[in-house]
């Protein structure tokens, strides 16, 4: 049986690059080579796109071939790689956007998939965009009766009257992730610098209200109602929030967070967290893979705080982990996603 032509396009133009770096590589120390033939596409920090023979440390600086993305969908589905002042095709039977952020976790990438008629893993154009901007994901969530934190937009120019809320608060952009930009606020002198720290990522800045409970986790996988999931996770802190990709040396630890997977939680939780991630993931039209985080109240009540639909598949990340411990190896649940995609296309 011929092997599938496999695009994994990592890197981009978003602050998240350097964690996408590490997930095309886990991805590549996973992929089942007797099945796939896989063609690394790296996205530079400039957004120059380069062939490279693999996701390695120092992929920017190897000389890796000029390669573009055909939007052709009655051509080549696949990329034209340039060299020369000419250039080769590469036919793809599927694309893996490992990209995270803006430009490959917002809809972005997806439209460009769209147009060049490849098959692509992951959500869609709109349930990408709905999901990266958390004041839009609340808003769908709600009018599904899914419990969300107490939020407020600032567009670019509008003022704040900082006495208006109720302490504490968290300031983020509304269309950032990996906790980039995000400042926890105790007290009303602080909120001016913390939209000034969240404005350098995103335009758009969302206030919320503090949820008082264990900041719990779900790993989804499925396209329409056939949907698996996860073990549950709890990260347990021992201060601040979590923030694991923006700390120096992640594959060692966390400095203030420790990820339980299964979560220490009752059985009831358990199905609760599960069920709930399921209906969010519907309700957002999600496909192939997220994940949905969420809090879990003292009182056994389920909170909605964001769904991530490129989630972090590095060494340390929850996603892999979650499946992991539901039974599902990392090789196996690309094979799944793959066979998502591919499905999805034929419908």
């Amino acid at each position: 049986m011929d092997k599938l032509k496999v695009g994994i396009i990592f890197g981009g133009r978003s602050e998240e690059h350097p964690i996408s770096v590490k997930s095309a590589q886990e991805v590549a120390r996973n992929l089942d080579l007797d099945k796939y033939e896989p063609f690394y596409v790296g996205i530079t920090k400039g957004g120059a796109w380069k062939l490279c023979e693999r996701p390695g440390a120092q992929w920017e600086d190897s000389a890796g071939r000029t390669v573009v993305l055909s939007p052709d969908s009655g051509g080549v589905r696949g990329l034209l790689v340039l060299e020369q002042g000419r250039y080769e095709t590469v036919a793809l039977d599927v694309v893996l956007p490992v990209l995270h952020g803006r430009f490959g976790e917002d809809g972005a990438m997806q439209g460009l998939l769209e147009l060049s008629g490849i098959p692509y893993a992951g959500c869609d154009v709109q349930s990408s965009a709905l999901c990266l901007d958390k004041s839009l994901t609340y808003v769908v969530a709600r009018s599904k009766g899914i419990a969300t934190p107490n939020f407020w937009t600032l567009t670019p120019d509008e003022k704040i009257d900082g006495d208006s809320f109720r302490y504490p608060v968290f300031v983020k952009p509304a269309r950032s992730g990996s906790s980039f930009g995000v400042s926890k606020v105790s007290a009303v002198e602080e909120l001016p610098g913390a939209v000034d720290i969240a404005r350098k990522y995103d335009s758009k800045v969302l206030i919320e209200e503090a949820v008082v409970g264990d900041e719990v986790g779900c790993a989804v996988l499925g396209n329409g109602t056939d949907l698996t999931v996860g073990e549950v996770d709890r990260i347990a802190l021992s201060h601040g929030f979590f923030k694991i990709h923006q700390e120096d040396d992640p594959e060692s630890g966390s400095e203030n967070s420790t990820p339980i997977v299964p979560a220490d939680i009752s059985a009831r939780s358990r199905a609760l967290v599960q069920e709930t991630a399921k209906d969010v993931y519907r309700a957002l039209g999600c496909g192939g893979l997220a994940r949905v985080d969420l809090f879990l109240t003292a009182d056994g009540h389920v909170v909605l705080n964001e769904v991530n639909t490129l989630p972090g598949l590095t060494s340390y990340s929850r996603y892999p982990r979650m499946m992991e411990a539901a039974g599902l190896p990392f090789s196996e649940v690309i094979d799944r996603v793959v066979s998502l995609a591919l499905a999805r296309a034929r419908r």
